[in-house]
């Protein structure tokens, strides 16, 4: 689901950051060091899912570096040996004398995940928020869609020139990429609002062969997460109603 692995991003020459130190692969692990050695003085993480910060003890352990992340509640898929010496907020901006990088919250791939600017380039390192080649999978309960819809918008807000992201290649047209994003979602929505009324009251097994006809049946396990997410944005807004007792839903008429 992610390409050929993740990206793990050196930033600086005399001081370097290690955004995305990745899965705690030795040899991945000696490539890092080797590539940054006693330069390294920071390890970012923009979430704590397995593929993307558990080389941070290893990397930390050689290098004294510190460790800057967000914590999450364990969704079945957190690293739980991370451990950060410095708590990301919303805003918060590392500055060296080479450059600087602010850390941008973007709930909804997962509650703890941030995006980083690196300022003097407008360069937006992404992590999971947008993938190169591969649609973000949203797994509730730490995955929102509607946290990740409001995150996308939110980053229209900075000068982007560039995104590059924790898997695939950088993307040139960050800005294209960003709405095209908002826009496939919201076309998800209006299918899965329209299979609803099509199929009255219904579990996710029907649903997601009308909403996601356009993807392989191989694929719809996992379509099923995000299309439970899309479901609880609209169970929120006030458009759709879920039934614990068997676990389907139904549309809910405007003003209904």
């Amino acid at each position: 689901m992610t390409g050929p692995g993740t990206n793990t991003y050196l930033l600086g020459n005399e001081q370097v950051a290690v955004l995305d130190p990745g899965p705690a692969i030795p040899e991945h692990i000696d490539a890092i060091l080797a590539a940054g050695g006693d330069r390294i003085r920071w390890i970012v993480c923009t979430h704590t899912h397995p593929d993307h910060s558990p080389a941070w003890l290893a990397v930390a352990e050689a290098t004294g570096a510190e460790v800057i992340g967000a914590l999450a509640e364990d969704d079945r898929f957190q690293d739980k040996t991370f451990r950060p010496t410095v708590l990301l907020e919303h805003n918060w901006v590392l500055q060296t004398p080479e450059f600087t990088l602010r850390g941008l919250h973007t709930p909804g791939h997962v509650s703890n995940h941030y995006c980083f600017l690196l300022e003097e380039e407008g360069m937006l390192f992404a992590g999971d928020h947008i993938m190169n080649g591969s649609t973000v999978v949203i797994v509730p309960p730490g995955g929102d869609m509607k946290a990740y819809i409001e995150s996308l918008e939110l980053l229209l807000d900075y000068p982007l020139r560039t995104i590059a992201p924790g898997h695939g290649d950088v993307i040139q047209q960050p800005r294209e990429e960003v709405a095209g994003l908002v826009a496939h979602r919201l076309a998800r929505e209006r299918k899965v609002v329209s299979g609803l009324a099509g199929l009255g009251q219904t579990g996710l097994d029907a649903l997601v062969r009308v909403v996601y006809d356009d993807v392989d049946p191989a694929r719809h396990e996992w379509a099923k997460l995000s299309l439970a997410a899309h479901l609880i944005k609209l169970e929120k807004d006030g458009r759709a109603r879920h039934f614990v007792t068997d676990d389907s839903w139904e549309a809910v008429a405007s003003g209904g």
